[in-house]
Parts: structure tokens; sequence; C-alpha cells
């Protein structure tokens, strides 16, 4: 399941918790993802992984894709958190390929991603 994070309003934030479904994906995700472009004409987006990838279904997976490529031009800037070496490597791979700044982040970092993707900071 993924539930919505209150945070600031030009970003979008989420916990990824045990089984992730398309179902999470359409309920939850892309209804916030979707304001938020209305909002901000941008996507500024945190996730935190408290679940491994292997818990995400393929329809997820699918879903996840699809938003992404709905809104590539929009993708500001983009936080994953996790203590997986891979993800963190993946991840900032990300912004060689695609438009948008993505950052990949310990757990340990969480404020400091917050604020990274909220803009009040840099990162290196």
């Amino acid at each position: 399941m993924i539930h919505q994070i209150d945070t600031a309003d030009n970003i979008v934030a989420f916990r990824a918790l045990a089984e992730v479904t398309k179902n999470d994906f359409l309920t939850v995700v892309t209804p916030a993802v979707e304001h938020l472009v209305k909002q901000t004409n941008e996507i500024n987006f945190l996730l935190v992984l408290d679940t491994d990838l292997e818990n995400f279904s393929a329809g997820a997976w699918l879903q996840d894709a699809l938003l992404g490529l709905k809104h590539l031009g929009k993708w500001n800037r983009a936080a994953i958190i996790t203590d997986s070496e891979e993800i963190i490597s993946f991840t900032n791979g990300f912004s060689y390929v695609v438009p948008g700044e993505f950052k990949g982040f310990k757990k340990l970092d969480f404020n400091r991603a917050l604020n990274w993707v909220e803009g009040n900071i840099e990162v290196k």
C-alpha cells in the first residue's frame, strides 16, 4: 500500500509499505500527481520505500511508468528514500536519461531529501 505524506504544497510525497498494487497508484499516487501538475505545472516527488521492490505488483510498475511518461517534461525533482544502495544508484542515474533531477537518499537523510525536493537546499 502507498500512503500520502503531508508536506509543502509544491510537492507530493508517499510512503510505500508491504504490497504495492496498481490500485494504489490509481487511487493515491496518480490523483495527487495530477493535482500537483495542475497547481504548479511541475512535479516534485518524494517516495519512501519501506518495502522491497519485489512487493510492487506488475500493475503498479506499469502505472508508475505510464504516469512518468505522461508527464515526462514536468519532472523537476524526485527523491527516492531507501537503505538499498542499488536503488539509490539507479535513482541517481535516472537524471542522465530523463528530464528533471532524481536523487536517492538513505532513510536517515529523510529531512535532507524533503528539503531538497521542496527546493529549499541544493544537494550535490
